[in-house]
Parts: C-alpha cells; structure tokens; sequence
C-alpha cells in the first residue's frame, strides 16, 4: 500500500497500491483507480480547539441521522450513514465512516455502484494515524501529492513564460531546455537570495529529469514542517532534491553546469541499474 500524509501532517494513511490521488476541493483528498473505477474515496479532515470536538461531532452525527450506526474498525469508533442514489442511469451507494479523536475530525466518503461493499475503505481507515501536533516525525518521503504537483506546475509555468520573454523561445522540459535555464543562471538577472526563484528553476531541472528519463518521479518530502517534491529514480538509490539544490548551489557561488549534471545523474542511475 503507499502512505498519505496530509498536507500540514494532520493525519496519515495508507490506500491501495493501485489508487491515486486527484483534485478536490480544499481540505478534501480524493483517491480512486484510474484504470479500474471501483469507487471514489474522499477523505476531510477537520479540527477545532475543543478536546472534545470529536466526540461532540460523533454524538451529533447519530442525532441527526437516526439511521446511523456505529462500527469498531481497528479501534476506530466509527459513525456509519449510507446513502442510494441514481446518476445517469447508474445506482451508486454513498456510505459516510465519521471518526475522530480529540480536536480532530476526519470523514471518509465512498461512493461507488450500489452493491459494492465497502471493505477498502475500511482496510485504510484501519490504517489512519491521527498524528500529534506536538510529536517530531521522522523524516519521510512518499507519492507525489496534489499539494506538490501544484507547486511544480506553478513553478515550470514560471519558468516558460520567463524564458519566453527573455529568450523568445518556448520551454516544455525536454532536454534542449536545460541551455535555456543555463542562461538564466549565466545571466545574473537575479540575485542569490532570491530564493523561491532559484527553486523554480531547480523544479523546472527536475520536470527536465522526468521527461527524459523513464523511471525518474516525483515524490513528496514530509519533514517536520516542511513539505516539498523531490526526486526519486525507481528501483535505485538516486535520490535529489531540485529545489535546494540549485539555490544551495548559487548561495555557496559554486559553478553550475547544468548539462554536466545531467549527464552526472544519467552516469549515477545507470551504474546502479
């Protein structure tokens, strides 16, 4: 199964191997086959000052669902209400699991063709960590994470619509590309403290490494507070972080050859394959 920890690591979990996240809206994360719909999981997470929010909001949901009833998954104590409904010509089945602790609230919405019993969704809430705010977690990397495709997107997009203006030439991450980056570094436009523009360029490198070498991805780093994509290549040790790099990089004034690299991290995955 791959591990989910949400953005801010107010929980975690752990969903099918087979399953990926998508688009949702803000503080829902959805997940489902692509290839193979067997339903869609949504997962909301909610949280208030209150010690006692949990167990008021359960006490609340099977007041105001008298239907409701109450199933132990793992040691969760979790409020059940289901839901038929036709879409389209199609018979669908809502069920809504309603479990929390604390000051936290997490609800799991699966929606699938009437008929179909629930069991994965129970096989991840049976995985559900809600995690301490106050814990230190150890570092930990796992699948790309909408929250950090946004931030890739945002920051190629950056970058060809500056390479555009500066260069007259379109970006779309192939390895041709990487000159083009090479001259917004050899052109001292910006300065090295400008962080969060150095680590654009680096993502922009990164985006370069996936579309031309089979097996690169995208993951997401959780560590303490911080949360940001990083590389990893399949079945190797090769791990990078694009966004530190080159900023790291221009910070020290080291020189950058960014075609060296590439063919650096290429000589390093081969040797380990």
């Amino acid at each position: 199964m791959k591990k989910f920890i949400s953005p801010h690591g107010w929980f975690s979990i752990n969903y099918p191997d087979n399953w990926f996240e998508f688009e949702d809206e803000e503080g829902s994360f959805l997940f489902y086959d692509p290839n193979r719909w067997t339903g869609n999981l949504r997962v909301s997470a909610f949280k208030d000052f209150s010690k006692n929010y949990a167990h008021q909001m359960l006490e609340d949901e099977q007041k105001n669902y008298p239907n409701a009833y109450i199933k132990n998954i793992s040691g969760w104590e979790s409020v059940i209400t289901r839901e038929d409904f036709t879409e389209e010509g199609h018979e669908y089945t809502s069920y809504v699991y309603l479990l929390g602790k604390g000051n936290t609230v997490l609800e799991f919405t699966f929606t699938a063709f009437k008929g179909v019993v629930p069991k994965e969704v129970e096989q991840v809430i049976s995985t559900l960590v809600i995690r301490d705010e106050r814990k230190s977690y150890p570092k930990e990397i796992i699948p790309i994470r909408v929250w950090e495709m946004h931030q890739i997107d945002e920051a190629f997009d950056w970058v060809s619509k500056t390479v555009k203006n500066s260069q007259k030439k379109d970006f779309t991450g192939c390895y041709e590309d990487i000159a083009k980056i090479q001259y917004l570094i050899d052109s001292n436009i910006y300065p090295p403290g400008q962080r969060q523009t150095w680590e654009a360029i680096g993502i922009a490198f990164g985006v370069i490494l996936t579309n031309e070498m089979d097996g690169m991805e995208w993951v997401t780093v959780v560590d303490g507070k911080n949360e940001y994509p990083a590389l990893q290549f399949a079945g190797t040790d090769f791990y990078l972080e694009p966004m530190k790099f080159l900023s790291d990089a221009i910070k020290q004034a080291d020189k950058i050859d960014l075609a060296a690299t590439f063919d650096s991290i290429k000589d390093e995955i081969e040797s380990q394959l």
